[in-house]
């Protein structure tokens, strides 16, 4: 018998349809708007992201004295760099009410090199503490161990403001006010999150490698100072980087305790400039140059290190 139609038949049967039915083309003209969309509102937030920051570089290169006139203008006439001149101290007050300032002063200069002190005193020792705090939840057992993390991850429920107060009073009566000791103090040891974070890191090292070094006589702190931490450089940055933003922009914890000029850190010093009004006004174009400084660090840390912050924190929340 001749199969001839029959093979036609089942070569030209139309092939199962997917389940999305409708024409290529109709799917190629969708796709397009719906991704049209996404990246109008990806740029519409980015915008509204990014205003405040624009605000703040236009007001601090507009000069003081033409900033109410030019106050519709997207960038300045004419950018200057007096703003910032006069805030890092190269202007007297009699220059600066020239210019168009308040004569309001601020020391700049000496509250960013406090700022950087108090950042890298506790980034180092709140990374520290932290690291060994985590090795021995990760690794060693001992009674109440569970008990204790469980406390470390409750304290991150915790306001921090809700422990100003008993720390201040504590602070007060030790004679630490105004000093480096007390700025340092409530976050000096380790804090839940890092604890948390570097634990879960902490874990997913093999423990191979720990027992390899223990069969040749290495104990606890040998494997955490020569194999654990160097195998750990990632997740300690991450820490460091995140603890350095947020000590850098820390406001509350020092205007309470270093509100003098000796340790006063760069927010504080801002407030403090912002109230000062011997013209009847804030110096805006100063405050906008100085807060400038203030977050310079801040971007170029999460533009060179952002990308490895966020890896490293999908790895550790993942495992």
């Amino acid at each position: 018998m001749n199969d001839t139609p029959t093979l036609l038949a089942e070569h030209t049967a139309a092939p199962d349809r997917p389940a999305d039915a409708r024409p290529a083309a109709a799917r190629r003209r969708a796709l397009p708007w719906g991704g049209m969309a996404a990246w109008l509102v990806l740029a519409a937030l980015l915008a509204l992201t990014l205003a405040p920051f624009w605000m703040m570089l236009k007001t601090a290169l507009t000069p003081a004295a033409e900033l109410f006139s030019q106050s519709t203008r997207l960038w300045p006439e004419a950018p200057t760099l007096d703003n910032l001149r006069r805030v890092l101290g190269g202007m007297d007050a009699a220059q600066a009410i020239a210019a168009g300032g308040s004569g309001a002063r601020i020391d700049v200069s000496r509250a960013v090199l406090n700022s950087l002190v108090f950042t890298a005193v506790v980034v180092v020792l709140q990374t520290a503490c932290a690291a060994m705090a985590a090795y021995a939840f990760a690794r060693l057992r001992f009674p109440g161990r569970q008990v204790l993390f469980g406390m470390f991850i409750a304290s991150m429920m915790v306001p921090g403001v809700v422990t100003f107060i008993p720390n201040f009073i504590l602070i007060k009566d030790l004679g630490w006010l105004n000093t480096l000791p007390g700025l340092v103090a409530p976050f000096a040891l380790m804090q839940g999150f890092s604890v948390f974070f570097l634990r879960q890191f902490f874990l997913s090292i093999p423990r191979d490698l720990e027992e390899a070094a223990r069969l040749e006589g290495a104990g606890f702190g040998c494997i955490f100072l020569r194999i654990v931490l160097p195998l750990s450089t990632t997740p300690l940055a991450t820490i460091a980087v995140l603890t350095g933003i947020g000590m850098w922009n820390e406001f509350f914890w020092p205007s309470l305790v270093a509100r003098d000029e000796t340790w006063q850190v760069l927010p504080v010093a801002l407030q403090a400039f912002k109230s000062q009004t011997p013209q009847g006004q804030p110096d805006w174009s100063g405050l906008m140059a100085a807060a400038s400084l203030a977050v310079l660090p801040t971007l170029v840390l999460l533009l060179v290190l952002g990308r490895r912050v966020v890896e490293s924190v999908q790895f550790s929340g993942g495992k």
